[in-house]
């Protein structure tokens, strides 16, 4: 009998789903995505409410994620709970997030834990949130509270969730508050955002010595839409340096890339606050010389007409399934960071209600993911987004990334095929031809062959 191939991962590694208060919890009130809501700026018209019910019973899905055998789940805290208003203290927010912290290490399930995902009380947006210099101390303040309150229920923090999508969508395409259209604040915002981790890791670091400390940022990839013309080459090349790169930089040495280098001060202490990279990925974009965007750098990005695609939100389009992107990126941060930190997938996750392409798009992926592991590139966890659909910011309900399909009405919850495919390789800790067969026979080539017509060899 011929030898099952199989990607084995290594042991130890993290397996689980990434999730935020706001899409989650339900009642959040009392932040400028509420305030942003209720100005009519959800594209379906639809309202967050009660999203999946975890102010109130999260602990029936963190026993989904126990019965999939993850080894770990990602969620944030709201700010707008913890400091309902400006130095005022909520002792009962505390204690809730004390109690789903602690029920996810009974269930033997790691907590990483995010202290700022996209939300905000409204008293800090109406001083000016981080487009004001002087405000990164309030956020400062508020993660000293909260880690000195939980420290002795979580070890693993993400300071800041995706800084350059909340500058690019909020200050520069306006899509998320406070929907401005301002290249220079935009610039400043994320400028702002990046110190504001590096001042939060040295204070979580004085309270907590033992904890592991990082943020993430999302990359998404823009290629040349031909690749023989020099203006859409350029201009990819400009998206992605001012989209992915110039915020790594930034953190890694303290100094922008140029041109932002000349507008920008220095990050202090930047270099050395980070104990791992965050790497948050979905797609890539083709990109075309257009002079009648100066917005978005000259460029008109769409999506590759021929691909497997994501379903598409109102006014975003998910974009290609690339599963040769990950290890682009991988590889890309690895390079440009020496390798001198650990990388966690804390996002990565497909638009798909139908499921009929999910569970193909989360073999290939990890995949490439084990394939970039086989190279040496110290890849440590993977976090499918998410766990159960929620409520996708500006595009509402309509867009669905849940393993585990949510009816709304009746909060019940119906585990996809996705579900059953992921618990298998988490249990397994590696992907193996019979599950291959099992949910994608399609992708053995794929999974276990070559891709993009890059042909590899990876140990079992």
């Amino acid at each position: 009998m011929a030898r099952q191939r199989s990607l084995r991962f290594p042991n130890g590694f993290l397996w689980g789903t990434a999730s935020s208060s706001y899409q989650c919890e339900g009642g959040n009130t009392n932040n400028q995505w509420y305030r942003w809501e209720q100005e009519g700026h959800i594209l379906t018209g639809e309202q967050c409410g009660d999203a999946c019910n975890w102010w109130e019973d999260a602990e029936h899905d963190f026993m989904l994620a126990e019965q999939m055998e993850n080894n770990a789940l990602r969620l944030s805290l709201e700010w707008s709970r913890i400091e309902p208003a400006e130095g005022q203290w909520d002792s009962g927010a505390i204690d809730r997030y004390r109690a789903m912290l602690m029920n996810l290490r009974l269930r033997l399930l790691k907590p990483i834990v995010t202290l700022h995902h996209f939300t905000e009380p409204i008293w800090f947006s109406e001083r000016g949130g981080f487009a004001n210099e002087a405000n990164i101390e309030y956020f400062v303040r508020y993660v000293k509270y909260a880690v000195e309150k939980l420290s002795d229920v979580c070890n693993f923090w993400i300071t800041i969730n995706e800084p350059n999508i909340y500058a690019v969508m909020g200050y520069l395409l306006g899509s998320f508050p406070p929907g401005e259209h301002d290249i220079k604040r935009t610039v400043l915002v994320l400028r702002n955002l990046l110190q504001a981790h590096v001042e939060a890791f040295y204070t979580i670091r004085d309270v907590q010595p033992v904890a592991e400390i990082g943020c993430c940022l999302h990359y998404r990839l823009f290629d040349p839409a031909n690749e023989r013309s020099p203006l859409d080459r350029s201009t990819a090349h400009l998206q992605d340096t001012f989209f992915n790169w110039q915020a790594l930089q930034a953190l890694e040495t303290g100094q922008f890339l140029p041109p932002l280098k000349l507008m920008l001060s220095p990050l202090s202490h930047a270099s050395g606050a980070r104990d791992f990279h965050g790497v948050n990925y979905y797609t890539r974009e083709l990109v075309r010389f257009d002079p009648s965007r100066p917005a978005e750098l000259f460029g008109r990005r769409f999506v590759r007409p021929d691909s497997v695609h994501n379903d598409s939100g109102r006014g975003i389009n998910f974009g290609e399934i690339y599963p040769f992107g990950i290890y682009r990126v991988l590889k890309s941060v690895y390079q440009r960071t020496r390798g001198n930190k650990p990388i966690y997938i804390t996002e990565n996750g497909f638009s798909d209600a139908l499921d009929d392409r999910r569970p193909r798009a989360i073999l290939e992926h990890l995949a490439m993911v084990h394939r970039a592991i086989s190279e040496g590139i110290l890849v440590r966890g993977y976090f499918y987004w998410s766990l159960v659909d929620n409520f996708e910011w500006a595009e509402g309900w309509g867009v669905r990334f849940g393993l585990i399909e949510l009816d709304l009405e009746i909060q019940e919850r119906i585990p996809r095929i996705s579900a059953s495919l992921f618990g298998e390789i988490c249990r397994a800790n590696a992907i193996n031809e019979d599950i291959v067969e099992r949910y994608a026979p399609d992708a053995l080539e794929t999974v276990f062959g070559s891709t993009n017509g890059a042909s590899y060899q990876v140990p079992v």
